[in-house]
């Protein structure tokens, strides 16, 4: 009887905790504060004006979405709001230098240049049935709009983003307009200033292009779904099941940091907010259990940088490759599922062979949150995220209506969820309880609004790069460049082009380094892959400058996220980052192996009379053939995790490393081995590098048996 009323308080304790704490407000406000550093944001209190100037803006633009989600509006209209937004927000949010004088308050200028940006941002709104009526024949009055508007977006984009996205722009709108005295090999016939600010910003080839359009349409509510059920809790649930499921296991904290990593890029798509979000609590964990502070970042770094690759989200990138490739939504997911999952398995036996290096062992179980408590706990967030996947998978529903149904259920949830505990222990319900909700789903609107002005930044801007290319064809320009460059060779076409996004990804977001990429190198990479007899499916070229672009996060001098987690960990940023890097060395190799073995991106046999068309192209739904898939592409994987670690059940030497590498493409690729080989039938690939495994696997338990060759 006694245990059993100890059972019943322990539970109604617990419940109250989780009632209390869906979500510290002390703990999200040092994440919020971490995350304003890192991206100069202005920090403002609560009992500042521009705190709640700031807030209201952003409530009328989530609202914005949410009716234009509902109700069926002109594109352009939505574009034009959308980026009035972000415009009158970035000018408010981010101060024009990063001096801490000008962090605290909104200058006069600030609001100059917001009211001006705004009204040119709403001036293809206004005037847009004179704009129709009058293309290419614009008045004076069009083009001073145009061009002090584009000045204004740059400027927005420079202090939102960092110089490097607007430099780009910029240098491709002067290679537009001096391109007849350009040298002979990239020289075009130019563009007039009249025909170049038409084409930017009265057009919807430019800044209100398909990049935009995706922010405005899709993007925002995807993004407003993440800020919410992180608001809501979801995010420290996440962290909390995966630190009670995998603590106990050797690593555990850094096993927990991965899975919860994966589980928030879910909901977040941005590699900072994933680091700052779970290392504030899985990095000082893993320095507890003996994880080397730049180790412990770095685990972090990686995790959190691959959250990108994570359907639903993806970074924003997957709905702008959807639009670009004319495929639904959800091929695009599909098709990045099983490269995500592998990546993620083969980052946990990294964690799992640092352990064993360093001699770790877990947590004590009796120290950690009861699985099934936690698990229960936490469940009702859960129920948006499978909703939203049912509604894109098995109904196949466009993804503005999945994501407006899973923002309706969470919306719900916020507001039930604190009465119902309160009905559960039996506490008197009061107005203030429910109100709390309403409060939560605010606060949810206005963190979704603020995450959404660099990406409708990046993609306005992203967007003069793509009207550039349209403007002066300098596709095939760079096809000619980087074929004499490569002399043909594929591989080194591909190895060009990884460099070049790494490079690039430094100074630019993930989303506005993908359009981009994609705009210049795709396209070559596509043609160059033709003419070498390769026929390749459009959306591996595609997430093959998206991954490289996500892996620029964690790259030295500049990876943003290194700098993040080595905040938290105390270490050193560069030597944090590339330690991360050397972790991420196996998502690097994944693009090559799909980009050759499409059967990784589930995309099975091509018609070779259209090998561009994407009817052309089936999708593998076997559920045995995917298993295969799945299972050998880890298992490749670890063998190169292995390989780069330098440890298996002990430390590799030189000839067990070239084994491990051997096993890599008779895994990944095994169709091309088999024709390298004259197999019979690829799945002896599969047999072969089965085999070097167990062969390996004997090696090592000997060399361990014998002290001497140890």
């Amino acid at each position: 009887m006694n245990e059993n009323k100890e059972k019943q308080q322990s539970e109604e304790k617990s419940l109250s905790q989780t009632r209390d704490n869906i979500h510290d407000e002390e703990q999200l406000e040092a994440e919020e504060k971490i995350i304003s550093d890192l991206e100069g944001q202005r920090i403002f209190e609560i009992s500042q004006w521009q705190y709640w100037m700031i807030g209201i803006i952003a409530l009328l633009w989530s609202t914005y979405q949410l009716y234009v989600g509902i109700v069926p509006v002109n594109a352009v209209f939505v574009r034009s709001v959308h980026l009035a937004f972000a415009i009158a927000l970035v000018f408010f949010m981010y101060p024009m230098f990063k001096k801490p004088s000008l962090r605290s308050t909104i200058t006069w200028y600030d609001f100059i240049l917001a009211i001006i940006g705004v009204a040119g941002a709403l001036y293809v709104y206004i005037d847009y049935t004179g704009l129709s009526y009058r293309p290419g024949l614009y008045l004076d009055r069009d083009i001073f709009f145009a061009i002090v508007s584009t000045i204004l977006i740059l400027e927005a984009s420079r202090r939102a983003l960092g110089p490097a996205l607007s430099i780009i722009a910029i240098g491709f709108l002067l290679y537009d307009y001096f391109g007849p005295y350009m040298p002979d090999l990239i020289a075009h016939k130019g563009a007039s200033f009249h025909k170049l600010a038409g084409q930017m910003y009265l057009t919807t080839e430019g800044i209100f292009g398909v990049p935009l359009g995706v922010s405005a349409g899709f993007v925002f509510l995807f993004v407003l779904f993440g800020a919410l059920l992180e608001r809501a809790g979801a995010g420290e649930y996440f962290i909390n099941l995966a630190y009670s499921l995998l603590g106990k296991y050797r690593g555990g904290p850094a096993k927990a940091s991965v899975a919860a990593s994966g589980l928030t890029g879910i909901i977040s798509g941005s590699s900072i907010a994933n680091t700052v979000t779970t290392g504030t609590f899985t990095i000082p964990l893993m320095k507890k259990l003996g994880f080397p502070k730049h180790k412990a970042g770095a685990v972090e770094v990686a995790a959190s940088t691959n959250g990108q690759l994570m359907p639903p989200i993806m970074g924003a990138a997957a709905f702008i490759i959807a639009e670009f490739l004319g495929l639904s939504y959800t091929d695009v997911v599909m098709s990045a599922f099983i490269p995500a999952f592998v990546s993620y398995f083969a980052l946990f036996y990294i964690v799992h062979l640092e352990s064993l290096k360093l001699g770790l062992e877990g947590e004590d179980p009796a120290t950690l949150p009861k699985k099934w408590d936690t698990f229960i706990k936490g469940i009702h967030y859960l129920i948006p995220i499978f909703f939203l996947v049912y509604t894109l998978i098995i109904l196949r529903e466009s993804a503005t209506s999945a994501a407006m149904n899973g923002i309706m259920f969470i919306m719900l949830i916020m507001v039930v969820q604190k009465p119902i505990f309160a009905l559960i222990l039996r506490e008197k319900l009061t107005l203030s309880i429910f109100i709390e909700g309403f409060v939560d789903i605010g606060m949810g609107m206005i963190n979704g609004a603020k995450n959404m002005v660099p990406i409708a930044l990046a993609t306005a801007v992203a967007g003069m790069v793509v009207g550039s290319v349209t403007l002066t064809g300098i596709g095939q320009v760079l096809i000619d460049v980087i074929e004499q460059l490569s002399n043909g060779y594929i591989i080194l076409v591909l190895v060009l082009t990884a460099v070049t996004s790494l490079v690039l990804g430094m100074g630019l977001p993930t989303t506005a380094n993908y359009i981009v990429m994609a705009s210049l190198t795709a396209p070559v990479i596509m043609t160059l892959a033709h003419d070498s007899g390769f026929i390749i499916p459009a959306i591996a070229a595609h997430l093959f400058v998206f991954y490289f672009g996500i892996l620029a996060d964690d790259t030295p001098p500049v990876g943003i996220a290194a700098y993040a987690a080595s905040g938290i960990a105390k270490s050193d940023p560069i030597k944090t980052g590339i330690q991360g890097f050397t972790y991420d060395m196996r998502t690097a190799i994944l693009p090559f192996m799909f980009f050759f073995n499409n059967e990784l991106l589930l995309i099975g046999h091509v018609d070779p009379l259209s090998p561009d068309d994407p009817s052309g192209w089936t999708w593998i739904t076997d559920p045995f053939q995917i298993g295969v898939i799945f299972l050998t592409a880890v298992i490749g994987m670890f063998a190169f995790s292995s390989a780069t670690q330098s440890y298996f059940i002990t430390k590799i030497n030189t000839i067990e490393r070239l084994m491990f590498l051997a096993i890599v493409p008779f895994m990944f690729l095994p169709k091309i081995m088999q024709g390298y080989l004259a197999l019979p039938s690829h799945y002896l690939s599969y047999a072969i590098g089965l085999g070097l495994y167990v062969v390996i696997y004997f090696m090592q338990k000997a060399r361990m048996k014998t002290p001497a060759l140890r």
